[in-house]
């Protein structure tokens, strides 16, 4: 219903009031086919989506992929059918989604393929860098691009950054007020910009250390430190900030579990997409 609802507003967005331009030289009565095309390789993404898109405007589609393939340029992804009005009306929020959603799944599929190289285990993640109203379907395309999603709202998990410290006191009293007050169910993160609040994070508790903005050596030296302690066995390490597809191996090298990456979600390029229509004769 929430994904309806979104998809509603995106319809209501680009419409008005109207199709003024249909409305004056279309038959509404005319029906028409189409094919969405994916001019490009890519992950395809937002496939479910578009076809409820579609039923809104009382048209129907049907996947010719699958949510999370890898296509060629030229691949037919979906054929639409339905009133020509509906579907002159629905093309670009269609199109805007699918390249969208797609892009953000192509782009977490080329890290997930470099941190898998010589077998490493460790995620790639994105992070609430998301477009707002956005946030549902770019999360579900870093999920069929082979990411992790991390958290999906504030309420997911307890992150403490920056200036929740400034804020509310050390890392070790923020960690205990979050034990004191937060559900056990919930997994306590510390954002460390030192490898020595790293160490504090640990010792305090924390389940994840994110190390924000730290070079691979002073991660790698966060790491080490952390086994010294005979912490790293109990704590998941997470890296972020400042990590690309350039430099993406060298992190992953680290040992680090997590790597996320806010580009996958709010700077991904969208996939070149086109819908083809043609009209249906009586």
């Amino acid at each position: 219903m929430l994904v309806e609802d979104a998809l509603r507003r995106f319809l209501d967005e680009d419409i008005g009031h109207g199709d003024i331009t249909t409305d004056a030289l279309v038959d509404p009565a005319a029906k028409a086919t189409g094919q969405v095309v994916c001019k490009e390789r890519a992950i395809i993404a937002g496939l479910s989506e578009s076809i409820t898109l579609l039923k809104l405007l009382d048209c129907e589609g049907k996947s010719k992929v699958r949510d999370g393939q890898e296509v060629p340029a030229g691949t037919i992804i979906l054929e639409v059918n339905g009133f020509g009005s509906a579907l002159l009306k629905v093309e670009r929020v269609l199109l805007n989604l699918l390249s969208h959603m797609s892009g953000v799944a192509t782009a977490t599929a080329e890290l997930v393929n470099i941190a898998k190289k010589n077998g490493s285990s460790t995620r790639i993640a994105c992070t609430r860098k998301t477009l707002p109203g956005l946030r549902y379907f770019e999360k579900r395309a870093v999920e069929l691009g082979g990411g992790d999603t991390h958290r999906l709202r504030l309420d997911d998990a307890v992150l403490i950054k920056d200036n929740h410290l400034e804020l509310a006191g050390s890392i070790t009293e923020s960690v205990r007020k979050a034990k004191a007050k937060v559900s056990f169910t919930k997994k306590i993160e510390v954002e460390a910009t030192s490898p020595g609040q790293a160490v504090e994070a640990g010792l305090a508790g924390a389940d994840i250390v994110l190390l924000d903005n730290m070079t691979p050596q002073a991660v790698k030296k966060s790491i080490g430190l952390l086994e010294t302690k005979k912490l790293r066995n109990h704590i998941l390490v997470e890296a972020s900030g400042g990590i690309t597809r350039e430099n993406l191996a060298i992190y992953v090298e680290t040992g680090v579990d997590v790597i996320s990456v806010g580009s996958i979600t709010h700077s991904a390029k969208a996939i070149d997409m086109s819908l083809e229509l043609r009209s249906v004769k009586k």
